[in-house]
């Protein structure tokens, strides 16, 4: 269905990839996986017509419609919620438009007529008697409720606005879907229902997400952008790191093989080229050792962080504890009789649907804000370190990543500062970078390095992988599987949630589900505690 030849893309001496050769085949779900700044959503953007390559084409096969996620948050702001959603098919919204008009009209003339019968054949062909209700669907199942259909798109939040977008995309039911970062700003809920609904598509698709268990769940191929080209890998992702690491083990076990081969050649070559006797000997060593051959093995652009998170002091039995606290803002009662007992070794995770109240409990817990009533205590011991959602708010514009580590902990030395720096991926002259020039990944990194010096015992993240590679988010994974303190945070990873937490606390309308267990066991018996 799309055809990519001979492409290539470099900015000045820098090469992103060079000759990909790559074919997307009808029905497949491609995960387009890479590090932060490898080059994927330049290819994406390649894919979807919005960057011209250094040299190469894509080619997409005739009649094949496309439908790309866009991110525009005002493009629509004029528009209703479900209009929005409704031009993601442009033919259909052309007749609906037309067919509107003429029904306006006083009256018809005869060629009107004509046109009004044309109309609603093109309009039964194209579903539209069932289009607003399909459209109305896939808002409801992406956590917009009937009531905001009719809003305009200007009253919506940004992630909202992503959501109507993201159903936009959906409802042109396009051959070939091109969604760049998908699962951003839904909730799991959200999440896993957009999983079964791509499960179900029957179109071509190509996504951009760090999230693994999506990845998993979805795709059927990964292509991968690495080593300065873009290659192709059957199966998910879990597949691909197993498939990919043999690989690159056999490539450089076959290089050791074949050097070590090559050594003891030229030995031979070396010690008998003189020799009459053994001249012929020699001379054929000579041309076995010009037809072995030792592959180039390009670095990998994956680079993941060092993170081992220790604590300066035990932590006691009370980690904390909120009695019949409740916050309102205005009219809205976001956290209502909460009653929660946090204990050494929990590892919670905070979930519930956007805008519930998950980062206003955080907040709470931790003294951000203060409650409308009830009681926060913390365990005499409890020493917690905040990773916060909003890392504009939390790092300054003004100074450099060094200053800003460093103003935490004013007797640390600058080796030490250095090293956590260094294990955060910023090396040698990078620790002087402003942060006002800082990606989203860096300032995140940048977030965990500020924990790791601190040396907290009870560690509080609030949406902590949102900007991070999937190399970054399995060391976090992994680090905070090892803590030995206790963990509260809020993710939409399924992926994390189901690797570290040993607590699920969901917020819900009717009040707080708490729940000790893993997020899989948790799933199995939620219907039941919804129920009661």
């Amino acid at each position: 269905m799309i055809r990519v030849k001979d492409i290539s893309v470099s900015f000045g001496s820098r090469v992103l990839f060079e000759d990909v050769n790559l074919s997307f085949d009808e029905g497949n779900r491609y995960g387009l996986i890479g590090a932060n700044g490898a080059g994927k959503s330049t290819f994406m953007k390649i894919l979807v017509g919005d960057f011209e390559p250094t040299t190469g084409s894509v080619s997409v096969a005739t009649g094949v419609r496309v439908g790309v996620l866009r991110q525009d948050h005002y493009q629509y702001d004029d528009c209703t919620v479900l209009d929005t959603v409704l031009m993601g098919h442009p033919e259909l919204w052309k007749v609906m438009k037309e067919r509107e008009r003429l029904y306006a009209l006083p009256e018809m003339t005869e060629e009107e007529g004509m046109r009004v019968g044309e109309l609603e054949s093109a309009f039964a062909d194209m579903d539209g008697y069932s289009a607003e209700y399909f459209a109305a669907e896939l808002l409801e199942g992406l956590g917009i409720p009937v009531d905001k259909h009719g809003d305009l798109m200007s009253s919506m939040i940004g992630g909202f606005k992503l959501r109507v977008l993201l159903a936009q995309v959906l409802f042109g039911r396009p051959d070939v879907l091109l969604l760049d970062e998908p699962t951003n700003h839904l909730d799991l809920d959200t999440i896993r229902w957009l999983e079964n609904f791509l499960l179900n598509h029957k179109g071509t698709m190509v996504i951009i997400s760090h999230d693994r268990h999506f990845l998993n769940t979805v795709c059927t191929h990964m292509v991968d952008v690495d080593y300065q080209k873009i290659s192709m890998f059957t199966g998910n992702y879990d597949y691909f790191v197993a498939a990919s690491t043999l690989a690159r083990e056999q490539l450089l076990a076959e290089n050791a093989r074949n050097l070590e081969k090559i050594a003891e050649l030229k030995e031979f070559v070396a010690r008998f080229s003189a020799n009459k006797s053994k001249a012929k000997q020699a001379t054929s060593r000579q041309k076995q050792i010009e037809k072995i051959e030792v592959q180039e093995i390009r670095p990998s652009s994956r680079v993941a962080p060092y993170i081992k998170f220790t604590a300066k002091q035990p932590l006691g039995k009370q980690v904390v504890s909120a009695k019949d606290v409740n916050k309102s803002f205005g009219d809205l009662h976001v956290l209502k009789n909460v009653n929660l007992d946090i204990l050494n070794g929990d590892k919670v995770a905070v979930i519930g649907t956007n805008g519930i109240g998950k980062t206003t409990l955080l907040n709470t817990l931790l003294g951000e804000l203060a409650p409308d009533s009830g009681e926060i205590t913390w365990g005499q011991s409890a020493q917690p370190t905040y990773f916060t959602q909003d890392h504009n708010e939390t790092i300054p514009k003004d100074t450099t990543v060094y200053q800003w580590l460093r103003s935490f902990d004013d007797e640390a030395d600058e080796q030490s500062i250095r090293s956590i720096l260094g294990r955060m991926l910023f090396s040698k002259d990078e620790v002087h970078k402003s942060t006002e020039v800082l990606s989203g990944g860096e300032s995140a990194r940048l977030m965990i390095g500020k924990m790791l010096l601190m040396q907290g015992n009870v560690l509080v993240l609030d949406e902590p992988t949102n900007h991070l590679d999937l190399e970054s988010i399995d060391a976090l994974t992994k680090a905070l599987q090892a803590f030995e303190g206790s963990v509260i945070f809020v993710s939409h990873a399924r992926q994390l949630v189901e690797d570290v937490a040993t607590r699920i606390v969901e917020l819900t309308p009717a009040g707080i589900i708490d729940f000790r267990g893993p997020y899989a066991e948790y799933l199995q018996k939620r219907d039941t505690f919804v129920a009661q």
